[in-house]
C-alpha cells in the first residue's frame, strides 16, 4: 500500500497537517488517518493553530486527494504527499505561514525549505511573530509543564 498512489476523499482536518479521507480499495472502503509529509503545523491550543487548520480544511476538505505514502509514524497515521485539486497541501500549508519544515523528517533537498524562507522574508501566517515557537518546541515545553504539575501534586 505505501507504494501506490491512492485517491481519496478528504471527510475530516485534525489539525494544520492531519487529515482523514476515505479511500476505494480494492477489497472494500477504507478509511486513514493521514499525517502531511515534511511538515509540523502549529497545535491547536497554540498561537496560530486554529488558522493553520482552517487553511488546510479550506484546501482540502470535502475534496478529492491523491496520496503518496510513505510511511506510518508511530501514532499508526499514513505519512504521504497529499495533493488536493492539483494544490499540494504541505506546500502550500508552508507558503502561507501556516506550518514549518519539520527539519527531522523533511529531506534535506526538500524544495520546501525555500517555500517557508520565502514565507518568513514576507511575514506570512505565523512569520509575523518576531519569535514563533515552532510545534516540536511547544510540545515539549507543554510536556516539561505538565510534567512539573504532576510532580508538585
Amino acid at each position: 500500500m505505501l507504494s501506490a498512489l491512492l485517491l481519496c476523499a478528504v471527510v475530516g482536518i485534525s489539525d494544520g497537517d492531519t487529515l482523514t479521507v476515505r479511500c476505494k480499495t480494492e477489497r472494500a472502503p477504507r478509511t486513514l488517518k493521514v499525517r502531511l509529509a515534511e511538515i509540523d503545523a502549529p497545535e491547536k491550543s497554540q498561537r496560530f493553530g486554529r488558522r493553520s487548520k482552517q487553511h488546510l480544511s479550506d484546501i482540502c476538505f470535502r475534496r478529492t486527494a491523491e496520496l503518496r505514502p510513505i510511511t506510518i509514524d508511530s501514532y499508526g497515521r499514513t505519512v504521504a504527499h497529499v495533493t488536493c485539486d492539483r494544490i499540494d497541501a504541505s506546500e502550500e500549508q508552508v507558503r502561507t505561514g501556516m506550518a514549518w519544515v519539520f527539519s527531522r523528517y523533511a529531506a534535506k533537498s526538500s524544495a520546501l525549505y525555500r517555500v517557508e524562507h520565502d514565507a518568513r522574508a514576507a511575514r506570512r501566517g505565523l512569520w509575523i511573530d518576531r519569535s514563533p515557537v515552532a510545534p516540536w518546541e511547544w510540545r515539549t515545553s507543554a510536556h516539561d509543564q505538565f510534567e512539573r504539575r504532576v510532580r508538585s501534586d
